[in-house]
């Protein structure tokens, strides 16, 4: 079940944060948990309280907003899936290429990990692959 009028409080609240004041510094490969929200249709949803879920900075454009890539840890019908594993985990997390989207940073609320660079060259040769289609 969609929960719009709550996730709407939450980004009416996400909005108003001062993203001068934030001292919130991320960089390209790092994982973070986003705000991404109660969206529509096939659209990767947050989930719990604050409608996160992680997503990998795959392009910083400046400290307010970056091009990011949901992750998922459900096997889903995806169109060339990027599996990999986070530090210690014990499932693979999948980049969910086909949904790579503009953030905010004012949806970022903690850091994760970074991604190895080989790890991050991987996924770039895999978006390009999924460009090409």
């Amino acid at each position: 079940m969609n929960n719009f009028d709550k996730w709407n409080k939450k980004k009416k609240i996400l909005d108003k944060k001062d993203i001068d004041n934030l001292k919130i510094f991320f960089n390209k490969r790092e994982i973070w948990w986003c705000a991404v929200g109660n969206n529509i249709g096939l659209e990767q949803n947050g989930k719990g309280e604050n409608f996160e879920r992680p997503v990998l900075i795959f392009k910083k454009f400046n400290k307010y907003v970056f091009l990011g890539i949901p992750l998922t840890t459900k096997e889903k019908n995806l169109k060339l899936p990027f599996y990999f594993k986070l530090t210690g985990a014990k499932i693979e997390s999948i980049a969910v290429l086909s949904q790579i989207r503009l953030f905010s940073s004012k949806r970022l609320l903690r850091e994760i990990e970074t991604i190895k660079p080989e790890l991050f060259k991987q996924l770039k040769n895999q978006l390009r692959i999924v460009e090409d289609l």
